[in-house]
């Protein structure tokens, strides 16, 4: 199993919680409660790992790796 930090931070301004993983660019949400903005990171994490299609050339093959 891997785990991942998520940062969880209050904006006053904007009235909501945001949700951000620091190791990982572009993956972040927000929510109007502390507990929905973690929801919602559980979410955006599973979908940023989601595998898409590849088209692989002739010869390749694609294999996967675990890091434990």
């Amino acid at each position: 199993m891997m785990k991942f930090r998520l940062l969880v931070e209050y904006d006053p301004e904007a009235k909501r919680w945001s949700a951000v993983f620091p190791e990982i660019p572009g993956c972040a949400t927000a929510g109007d409660t502390e507990a929905e903005a973690v929801t919602n990171a559980r979410e955006a994490l599973a979908l940023w790992f989601e595998p898409a299609p590849v088209k692989l050339p002739k010869g390749a093959k694609m294999i996967e790796l675990a890091v434990p």
